[in-house]
């Protein structure tokens, strides 16, 4: 048949081992005129619609059981904007196909995020709603350079990976693609086959918002809206000439129902505690971490989903609310901010492709062994983005005042907690971890330079010389120690 593929590629396309379905599937001028391709499991019919006055133009053939349809469009040369009518069970469903969109990250994005310097990673990677010819949908994107192949997989596609694998940008080992009709709020992962050819299910590391634990899907949103900057009265509020006074308070156990025990929400915190610590006297709000976790028992210190507010209190919606509460109170609020570690749960970014992606490799390097987690890569272009770019969401797309950088001992020291043989030196025989150290000092001046007021504080409480010294004199670049 005209425009029809081999077997062999069909085969390799429905068991997630052909590298670019966008080649195959959708509408592509061949030497034999147009052809459409559509990869639609459990389908029993499929026809090509003319999106603009609903013409039915050809009907597509499926070559057997594993879904795979394909039609020569007679009398057309030139492609045009179609859809698809699929018959699942007997009811018949207008579809956009998510194969005739072309490439959605722009060069310059691109090049940034492969060199480790775009400002706000999180505006291009994760999932974000679009509209594209007129045609709304959301937008993904993710990091995975050593998969096979990647498919976005969520309650609306019967979580079957099948369905919708991405497109990879070959240069940067990113996947991306647009679905049609996906709407706000619903759950996904990406299920990805591996460079060993096991699959994976997997969170997307950008997700704003996160399913409930215990379970681990991400929910699709847009991004949260931008803050205000920090007025002139909090600005002032944390200069190094002002008293400051902190009041630091893990919020799942500030104060419980006294009916059920279970946690105030963050519309509840953001009446009693914000009142409790304004009547204190307290001039700051410190949080311990409220980024996506999955053991209660870490009190947020073994964050997976750093992007997205932890949904164990309410929606990131509600947390903005008691950032504005806490502000209209007159009080800063600072986030215990955790770049140093993070678990190795399997739904998260532990051997995200099948290779110690986010991680190092040697565990005398890439695991704690005092908390039994897996320590980021910090001389990764990619992995450095991640974190920075998250210091940053945190001040501007929910307003707040600073970050309380954790254990930042253990970051810049490789042989923290390690005795003599289980640790690796850096490049000059020492015991400095170089790569962390340059995160520190990038991320501090990325704040700095970005964010006016904003201030970052070092739990560290070694000997280590410059701390609160600019970077560009050599120093860390903390405001505080």
């Amino acid at each position: 048949m005209a425009g029809y593929p081999d077997q062999d590629v069909i085969t390799a396309l429905v068991a997630g081992h052909y590298a670019d379905p966008f080649s195959l599937l959708g509408m592509h001028q061949t030497a034999a005129g147009l052809v459409v391709r559509a990869l639609l499991p459990e389908a029993s019919a499929v026809t090509v619609i003319e999106a603009k006055n609903g013409r039915r133009v050809t009907e597509l053939t499926c070559d057997d059981q594993r879904g795979f349809f394909s039609g020569m469009v007679p009398r057309r040369k030139n492609p045009f904007h179609y859809q698809l009518a699929v018959t699942w069970h007997d009811h018949t469903y207008i579809i956009e196909d998510p194969y005739r969109f072309g490439p959605l990250l722009q060069d310059l994005d691109s090049w940034l995020l492969a060199e480790g310097t775009h400002l706000r990673p999180w505006e291009r990677l994760g999932a974000h709603p679009e509209v594209l010819d007129e045609v709304a949908g959301m937008r993904f994107a993710v990091w995975a350079p050593n998969a096979q192949r990647v498919s976005v997989v969520g309650e609306f596609n019967f979580w079957d990976g099948r369905r919708h694998p991405m497109r990879q940008r070959r240069e940067n080992g990113l996947w991306e693609l647009f679905l049609p009709a996906v709407t706000l709020g619903q759950l996904y992962k990406y299920e990805i086959i591996d460079c060993h050819g096991q699959t994976r299910l997997k969170a997307d590391p950008y997700a704003f918002e996160a399913q409930m634990r215990p379970e681990t899907a991400s929910l699709t949103r847009g991004l949260p809206p931008p803050a205000s900057p920090p007025d002139a009265a909090r600005r002032r509020a944390n200069a190094m000439n002002q008293p400051i006074a902190i009041y630091e308070v893990h919020l799942g156990s500030w104060r419980r129902h006294a009916e059920n025990n279970y946690w105030l929400s963050y519309l509840e915190l953001a009446e009693q505690l914000v009142g409790y610590v304004k009547y204190m006297g307290f001039t700051h709000i410190e949080l311990l971490p409220i980024n996506e976790h999955p053991f209660d028992g870490s009190w947020g210190y073994q964050p997976l989903g750093i992007y997205a507010p932890t949904r164990r209190f309410g929606t990131p919606e509600d947390f903005r609310a008691l950032i504005d509460a806490a502000h209209q109170a007159g009080l800063n609020v600072l986030l215990d901010w955790v770049p140093g570690h993070f678990p190795s749960d399997e739904f998260g970014l532990a051997q995200f492709d099948g290779t110690a992606l986010y991680e190092y490799a040697d565990p005398k390097e890439g695991r704690h062994q005092d908390w039994n987690t897996l320590i980021y890569n910090y001389d990764r272009n990619e992995v450095r983005n991640y974190l920075a770019g998250n210091a940053l969401f945190w001040l501007e797309r929910y307003g707040l005042d600073g970050l309380r950088v954790d254990a930042v001992a253990s970051m810049i020291y490789r042989d923290y907690s390690r005795a003599a043989g289980e640790w690796v030196p850096n490049f000059y025989g020492g015991n400095e971890n170089l790569e962390a150290i340059a995160f520190l000092r990038y991320t501090n001046h990325t704040v700095g330079t970005q964010r006016d007021g904003a201030v970052t504080v070092a739990e560290e409480s070694t000997s280590f010389s410059g701390v609160t010294r600019p970077p560009d004199a050599g120093g860390l670049g903390f405001h505080y120690k």
